[in-house]
């Protein structure tokens, strides 16, 4: 066996776990999770990912590779009023919609049918205020930010997918030296806590079917298309039906939706890990081990998260979901014809509006479906 397929594996894993904690950690601080229960919902996303990627990928042959939904993590850090219960229900009920639309093909013909624009808008429009965010704590700390955005541009030129990672383990070792960081916590094995769900009308409408989309609209067709990219053809209602399935289990553990992957996926399917496709599923069993190893001690990298400053970790949040937002702005903006409603999704997300307890992601994607409409109706 060549020693590209473990090494393509491992920097999925750590690309994908490290880029996108801060994220993570913050969805949860946004719901008022504790400090056991988002140490929870970080063991119960690894071990979903553990899960998903080591069966499906020894199942299918294929290099079948999971995450967790990063602009499902946006989406729910710029949520508000929202409780951690409230946030388990919309997770169970997001899991059965995805359950539905992997064993129904038709529904997933029906999401694929919403404009990319519009979607795309939606998506944008829930990451601008992070990467924002990121910007905004050059004035908070302009010791400890500015060197590591620099760092992040100079990397980035070099090695795209390592810079937010660079940054992270860079604005570390830097916060440590100037005394930014608090006293660093004891390593100790993670523990799951069992959270009884709440299901509401507003976060049914609010997270639930806005989660649901960005992770069909923006993880799951992504994930489907990476693999057609790279030659398979991937079984996309088994795939979805299974990520519904383990997210299902692992919702009342506090653990948002789990789907395929696009960025990591692409890491693990090209000619540089074998150049056999038939060689490239195994991958798969690698990511889980890797990932299996941070579902041991996800508590422990929770704990040191919660010492680092909250200026790094805005900054790490933000830089993570920059190449997201530039993806979602050139399919927005890509037909000239859909620019209006794109934008209108676009503004309407990003104003944070918050109207009958519904958050501002679903009012986005419904004025950018209505003024689509219009556009339609025109033509």
């Amino acid at each position: 066996m060549r020693l590209s397929i473990p090494a393509s594996a491992f920097v999925a894993a750590v690309v994908g776990f490290g880029g996108t904690l801060a994220l993570i950690i913050a969805a949860a601080r946004a719901v008022g999770a504790t400090d056991a229960e988002t140490a929870s919902m970080v063991t119960a996303l690894c071990l979903a990912m553990t899960v998903e990627t080591a069966y499906l990928s020894w199942k299918t042959r294929m290099p079948v590779i999971s995450a967790w939904s990063t602009p499902g993590a946006a989406l729910i850090a710029a949520s508000t009023d929202f409780t951690m219960a409230e946030a388990v229900g919309a997770f169970l009920v997001t899991a059965i919609l995805l359950i539905a639309t992997g064993l129904f093909g038709p529904l997933t013909r029906l999401v694929s049918r919403i404009p990319a624009s519009v979607s795309s808008g939606m998506l944008a429009g829930i990451v601008v205020t992070f990467v924002s965010g990121a910007f905004k704590t050059v004035a908070v700390d302009p010791l400890l930010i500015l060197p590591l955005l620099a760092a992040f541009f100079v990397i980035r030129l070099f090695n795209p997918a390592l810079s937010v990672l660079a940054v992270l383990v860079g604005g570390g070792v830097l916060a440590v030296l100037l005394g930014r960081v608090g006293d660093l916590p004891t390593p100790e094995l993670s523990t799951i806590t069992l959270i009884a769900p709440q299901f509401t009308t507003a976060a049914l409408v609010g997270l639930a079917i806005p989660l649901y989309l960005v992770t069909m609209a923006s993880q799951n067709l992504s994930g489907l298309a990476v693999l057609k990219a790279a030659g398979y053809e991937p079984p996309a209602g088994e795939l979805i039906a299974t990520t519904g399935l383990v997210s299902l289990l692992t919702a009342p553990l506090g653990a948002l939706t789990t789907n395929l992957a696009a960025i990591s996926a692409a890491i693990c399917t090209g000619p540089d890990v074998h150049p056999d496709p038939a060689e490239r599923w195994k991958t798969g069993p690698f990511y889980a081990l890797f990932y299996l190893l941070f579902a041991l001690f996800g508590a422990s990298l929770v704990a040191i998260f919660a010492v680092l400053p909250p200026s790094l970790i805005a900054l790490v949040a933000g830089l993570g979901l920059m190449a997201p937002l530039v993806n979602a702005m050139s399919i927005a903006l890509k037909e000239e014809s859909e620019r209006i409603p794109a934008i209108t999704a676009f503004t309407a997300t990003a104003s944070g509006l918050v109207m009958a307890g519904i958050g501002s992601a679903f009012w986005g994607l419904l004025a950018g479906l209505i003024v689509f409409g219009i556009g339609k109706l025109r033509r």
